[in-house]
């Protein structure tokens, strides 16, 4: 399954051992068969300045250094999609408009957010689902 994470699900995945969307990013570390991550040059910027925000360094109980880290796995781990075409804009915000660019441009599956409301009629029209991280961790699961 090809995914992109919303900001937000990053954030989550480090803030919460037990949820879904660390469940998911873990399943994209370890078993690529099962799941593909799809990130872009900016897209990946954006996970390291929102996910260094001290708030969530603290909520995370890490560092900057545990952030950077994580992320060079990431980026070690996903596929990058160079966004041939950019769809601007197409969201209210400009930064949800990025993970719509990986998701299109990567051919993914879904959108993995919190903020179905946002992204669901635009990622429609592009073909590609918006899950929550509950509902993408049940399709990740299924499809092993």
């Amino acid at each position: 399954m090809r995914l992109v994470l919303d900001t937000a699900v990053m954030v989550a995945a480090i803030r919460s051992a037990t949820g879904a969307s660390r469940r998911l990013l873990e399943i994209a570390l370890s078993d690529q068969s099962a799941l593909t991550l799809l990130i872009t040059v900016p897209l990946l910027i954006e996970y390291e300045a929102v996910m260094t925000r001290p708030e969530h360094l603290r909520a995370a109980r890490g560092s900057v250094n545990d952030i950077e880290r994580l992320l060079d796995a990431v980026a070690a781990a996903a596929q990058t999609v160079d966004p041939a075409f950019l769809w601007r804009p197409g969201l209210r915000d400009a930064d949800d408009d990025m993970v719509l660019e990986a998701a299109v441009n990567g051919r993914a599956n879904a959108i993995v957010t919190f903020n179905i409301r946002d992204f669901e009629q635009a990622a429609r029209r592009f073909g590609v689902d918006t899950l929550r991280p509950a509902e993408a961790l049940k399709r990740v699961r299924g499809a092993v």
